[in-house]
């Protein structure tokens, strides 16, 4: 890097954390340090809630995701809409009417305690494994491409966020994310137009679509109905659905968001703008990772993104293999940029060309997967995934100087935003359902909000703890959504069963939501767990609706048992 991308880099960040610290220090109450006094305007909650779910993993990971698989993992939204409608009506106006803080409060209003501290706790437990993957995710990529020391990096970017998320609670997380966000989208719009700048000159941006459309890479639409895949059209509105639902109406990194809206009606705004918005923010993201994979059809691919990989790789007995790889992998790369640049050139579709190019794309697929293999082995690991190092490959070292400082601090606040609002939550949660409703004595607001902010620290450093002792296992994009779909499909039934099925108390939620989160559990490993990625018996995002559905259907039955009379006999 040169010094006008550390200027840059240094200079947004600090920016952020003094704004965020200036405008929102000195919170009197909890009002105030945990709802923002209810004075967020409509759109400043819709920006928040996309801020809070765009975190750095959105912007390294995706458009690793769509240079290995396509557009195709749009699909995965495609239930969010409809959630943000559903959340608007029904969650949205309950919450208000009862002036919670946490959105598990109303648990216990409906049921009872232990039913609000069982959601409050499986809250805690995902979101502090999230909120600690978003702070490793950034560090991790970084650190490897850059060379920057990695428990640095962790403990930087959480030592940031933790400072002003302390000063200003709500208040000053908002207040961050407008300016975040306007950083992260220029940042993704900059360098959108340079990868398309970069392309031979013949190659405009109707062709760079030819060439991806050929490549398999806009196959946006997947109807099929094999519950193996990961994204269908089918797992998007069904357990897409479900998993928004929960996200966005019961996480409490979400709901604090548009908790702390002027109104209901303001709320409501600021959710919608988050379903007109987001399908559309992703859908770019993902087209902007096409892009890239369009730019190395013109470039000499590495065999692996990750430059850790082949330095473990060159230094153990694999390395002639290895080497061996990468020749193979030049000429076929030869060969594909001849077999594009033809089809670029011609005005009609040529079948003939198309599977050639297709053809070429997975030899070169699997030549990369037998150098991750090597590197896997190399390493004592079954295989060494490099689809998150991409879209950092490519900006470190293609994009002109200045504009990687840029690109680097649309990373880092897209962890900061993210970070920012799951301590936030996490603090928030700790202190009302847990500590303020097992006090046995009055303690005036200062003490709460002191409280507040012990907790903010407290679960920065679990979170800064839990990613230093991290490991990358997967796709960090998937990682997330895996980690909150094993619990957020029983939180949700537990709402669901509040909002709608009157009848049920609180023995039998409490009952159906343990047993339903054992057999997630089970489902999750014998299912999806133990079988390496893309051979799983089921599609994560499935967890979601079986979870919910499991948890509604149990605690009817068991309270439809309840509600039988017993039947006795006469004795003679």
């Amino acid at each position: 890097m040169e010094s006008i991308d550390w200027i840059v880099l240094i200079a947004t960040l600090l920016f952020i954390v003094f704004y965020g610290v200036w405008k929102t220090t000195g919170s009197k109450n909890v009002d105030e340090y945990i709802l923002g006094n209810n004075e967020t305007p409509w759109y400043t909650v819709g920006i928040s809630v996309m801020a809070t779910q765009a975190s750095a993993i959105t912007f390294l990971s995706t458009p690793g995701q769509a240079y290995d698989s396509g557009m195709g993992f749009v699909q995965f939204y495609f239930g969010l809409p409809l959630a943000m409608v559903i959340i608007c009506y029904t969650f949205i106006p309950i919450y208000h009417k009862l002036r919670v803080y946490t959105a598990y409060e109303f648990l216990e209003r409906r049921f009872d305690m232990k039913t609000r501290t069982l959601a409050a706790i499986l809250f805690l437990v995902q979101r502090g494994l999230g909120t600690g993957i978003t702070i490793y995710a950034p560090a991790i990529i970084l650190s490897t491409i850059l060379g920057w020391d990695l428990n640095k990096m962790i403990i930087g970017i959480g030592t940031l966020v933790i400072l002003y998320t302390f000063s200003g609670g709500t208040k000053a997380v908002n207040v961050t994310h407008k300016q975040q966000m306007f950083i992260i989208m220029s940042g993704m719009g900059v360098a959108f137009y340079l990868i398309l700048h970069a392309l031979p000159g013949d190659i405009t941006f109707g062709k760079a679509l030819k060439i991806a459309g050929a490549s398999g890479k806009m196959d946006i639409l997947d109807f099929s109905y094999d519950p193996k895949s990961r994204y269908t059209f089918w797992s998007g509105i069904t357990g897409g659905l479900f998993l928004m639902l929960s996200y966005f109406g019961t996480d409490q990194s979400q709901v604090q968001r548009y908790l702390s809206g002027k109104s209901i009606r303001e709320s409501q705004m600021g959710l919608i703008l988050n379903g007109i918005m987001k399908v559309p923010m992703q859908f770019f993201i993902l087209l902007t990772g096409v892009m890239v994979f369009v730019f190395f059809q013109f470039r000499e691919v590495p065999l692996n993104f990750n430059p850790n990989g082949k330095a473990i790789v060159a230094n153990s007995a694999f390395a002639g293999d290895y080497q061996q790889l990468e020749t193979e992998l030049s000429q076929l790369n030869k060969k594909k940029k001849l077999a594009v640049l033809a089809l670029a050139r011609r005005n009609d579709a040529d079948p003939k060309l198309n599977a050639e190019i297709r053809a070429l794309n997975t030899q070169e697929k699997q030549l990369r997967t037998k150098g991750q293999e090597l590197i896997g082995k190399a390493q004592g690991k079954e295989k060494s995934s490099d689809a998150d190092y991409v879209f950092i490959y490519y900006i470190v070292n293609y994009l002109p100087r200045g504009f990687i400082g840029l690109l680097l601090a649309v990373i880092l606040c897209a962890a900061m935003s993210s970070t920012a609002s799951g301590l936030n939550a996490l603090a928030s949660t700790t202190v009302i359902d847990l500590y303020k409703r097992n006090l046995t004595t009055e303690k005036p607001d200062k003490h709460f909000v002191n409280a507040g902010k012990f907790f903010t620290i407290m679960w920065g450093a679990v979170a800064i703890a839990f990613a230093c002792v991290g490991s990358l296992f997967v796709n960090l994009i998937q990682l997330v959504n895996i980690v909150g779909s094993i619990f957020y499909g029983t939180v949700l039934g537990i709402f669901l069963v509040g909002f709608y099925v009157k009848f049920v108390k609180s023995a039998a939620i409490f009952r159906s939501a343990v047993i339903s989160q054992l057999i997630i559990f089970v489902i999750y490993y014998y299912a999806i767990h133990i079988y390496p990625e893309g051979q799983e018996k089921l599609g994560y995002l499935w967890l979601n609706f079986i979870g919910a559905v499991l948890t509604l259907l149990l605690s009817i039955a068991f309270q439809s048992i309840s509600r039988k009379p017993v039947c006795s006999t006469d004795q003679p």
